[in-house]
């Protein structure tokens, strides 16, 4: 799975369903590309187009269960090789990790609201 297609499930899972262009402006990727990318993972299951019950004129990309599944996998999959990594390292290291985790934290929320874009 390209890392775009990675992403873009994993935009769907924090943030519930989206418009192709949202995630396309999301995923930093043309709109073309984008209902590309939603062909292919919707051929696999991942996901599935719903329309929207405030406007019949706009249709949703929707994580579908399998789609849910393969993020949590795939996150349970990250947590147990830092888990090992972390494992491997001294313990003032993982005290300077400890320390840096706010920083972190911060950083990731911020790299969030810059992924989803302004607020409507």
């Amino acid at each position: 799975m390209s890392l775009t297609s990675a992403a873009t499930l994993t935009t769907l899972d924090r943030t519930g369903p989206r418009r192709i262009t949202d995630l396309a402006a999301v995923e930093g990727v043309t709109q073309p590309a984008m209902t590309a990318l939603v062909r292919v993972m919707e051929e696999s299951g991942l996901v599935e187009r719903r329309g929207d019950a405030s406007d019949k004129r706009v249709t949703l990309v929707c994580l579908t269960e399998a789609g849910a599944s393969y993020v949590r996998t795939r996150r349970q999959a990250g947590v147990h090789a830092f888990e090992r990594l972390i494992g491997e390292l001294t313990g003032d290291e993982v005290e300077a990790l400890v320390a840096a985790l706010p920083a972190l934290k911060r950083l990731a929320e911020l790299e969030s609201q810059d992924r989803e874009g302004p607020k409507k």
